[in-house]
C-alpha cells in the first residue's frame, strides 16, 4: 500500500475516533488522556495532595490530566523532547534513566512519591515483535525508577504491550509490588496490543 493511502486512512480513522473529538473538545492533547480517566476510575489512582511523576510525558495528556483533577497535590513530567507548557507541572527534558535527571527529579520533590504514571512507547518500527520487546524494556525502566521514588503504599501506571516482555514485566511486578493487575481501557484501539500494568504498595 502506497504511504500517502496509509496516511489518508489514518486521517480518516483519527475523525471517526470519538475520543480523538473528545480531546479536542476537552482541551486535551492526545486520545490517551481517556486510558489514564478509565484506570483512574476503576483502580481509585489519584487524591488531592498527591506526589506524582509522568515519565516520557510528551505531548502531555496525562499531565494534564494530573493539573486538571488533583488539587494542592506536587507535579512533575520528564520526556527527551520538548513539549508545550502545561500549568502546575514542573517540566523536565531528559532521560529519567540518566542519574542527572533522575537527581533533578528527586530534588524536586525533596521525599519520596505516590504515583509514577508512564505511557511511554517506542515509535513503531512496523516490526510488532520488535515494538513489543523495545517498549517492554522502557516499561521495566519506568518500573525500576518507581521501586527507588515510590513510597511504601505508591502506585505504578504503565503502558505494556503483549508480546515476549510481558511474562518478565508481571514476574517483575509481582516481585516489587504486592497488587499488580493488567487493564486494557476502552479507549484503547481494539486492534492495539497494548495494555496497561497498575502496581500497588512497594514490597
Amino acid at each position: 500500500m502506497k504511504k500517502n493511502k496509509i496516511s489518508k486512512n489514518w486521517i480518516i480513522k483519527q475523525r471517526r475516533d470519538i475520543y480523538v473529538r473528545q480531546s479536542k473538545l476537552e482541551g486535551y492533547r492526545a486520545r490517551a488522556v481517556y486510558k489514564l480517566q478509565e484506570i483512574d476510575q476503576k483502580f481509585k489512582i489519584f487524591k488531592n495532595g498527591m506526589y506524582i511523576i509522568d515519565l516520557g510525558a510528551a505531548p502531555g495528556s496525562w499531565s494534564q490530566y494530573v493539573s486538571k483533577n488533583i488539587k494542592s497535590g506536587k507535579f512533575a513530567s520528564i520526556d527527551i523532547i520538548d513539549f508545550e507548557k502545561i500549568d502546575n507541572i514542573h517540566q523536565i527534558k531528559g532521560d529519567f534513566t540518566n542519574d542527572i535527571f533522575k537527581k533533578k527529579i528527586i530534588n524536586y520533590f525533596g521525599t519520596k512519591v505516590d504515583v509514577v504514571i508512564s505511557d511511554m512507547a517506542v515509535n513503531t518500527t512496523g516490526n510488532k515483535n520488535l515494538d513489543s520487546i523495545y517498549t517492554g524494556e522502557l516499561c521495566m525502566d519506568a518500573m525500576k525508577f518507581s521501586k527507588e521514588t515510590l513510597k511504601n503504599d505508591g502506585k505504578f501506571i504503565s503502558k505494556i504491550f503483549m508480546g515476549s516482555t510481558f511474562n518478565e514485566i508481571i514476574s517483575e511486578a509481582k516481585k516489587i509490588f504486592k497488587e499488580s493487575k493488567v487493564f486494557k481501557p476502552l479507549a484503547s484501539r481494539k486492534n492495539s496490543k497494548e495494555s496497561f500494568i497498575i502496581c500497588k504498595y512497594l514490597r
